[in-house]
């Protein structure tokens, strides 16, 4: 049996956390959350280089160095899942990556996934006034610089155009108050 991808992407405070879980519980699939996965590491390599375990968006030692580690790291664990034949939904923002048309195919070398993995990139969008509201009401110390710099931060989220090949892409808009769990399932019908 072909195991499945799913990419969930999009900015700080889209949903992907709520639509990557709605699909995983649909599809039975191993749920990799970026967060989960690397948070604790993070800080300690951010904490033991001088850093505030917090800063991320401004912080050039999270950006050149650590960032890379933590998608590097979900990507091997989705291999490892999908070597199994497990579905596997992965929930991460992604997107300094999506103008790097190649990255899947890349990633897919780097990580020995199968050849015959089906891909599918959910697009999660969100109002910007929305989002930020999601991502203050959310209250994590990793958002004050995004808070802070909002215009800075939603111009670049929302300037990323995934440009991936080798993968059906889907467009979820988020923008009710949670995600509809009926609209959800039809704009992934056609793929699970």
């Amino acid at each position: 049996m072909t195991a499945r991808l799913f990419f969930v992407i999009g900015p700080a405070g889209s949903g992907k956390s709520t639509v990557s879980t709605l699909i995983a519980r649909r599809i039975r699939a191993a749920y990799l959350d970026k967060d989960s996965v690397a948070t604790a590491f993070t800080e300690a390599l951010l904490e033991a280089a001088g850093s505030d375990k917090n800063e991320r968006d401004n912080n050039p030692y999270y950006q050149d160095v650590v960032m890379g580690l933590e998608y590097a790291t979900l990507l091997r664990l989705a291999g490892d899942n999908l070597r199994l034949g497990n579905d596997v939904v992965l929930d991460a923002p992604f997107v300094r990556y999506f103008p790097e048309e190649d990255y899947l195919e890349r990633a897919a070398a780097a990580h020995d996934w199968p050849a015959d993995v089906v891909i599918t990139v959910v697009h999660v969008t969100v109002d910007g006034a929305l989002v930020r509201d999601r991502v203050d009401s959310r209250g994590y110390g990793r958002d004050a610089w995004k808070l802070a710099h909002w215009d800075e931060f939603w111009a670049t989220a929302q300037a990323a155009d995934c440009r991936w090949r080798g993968a059906h892409h889907v467009l979820f808009d988020n923008s009710a108050s949670g995600a509809d769990p009926a609209a959800l399932e039809a704009a992934l019908a056609a793929f699970v």
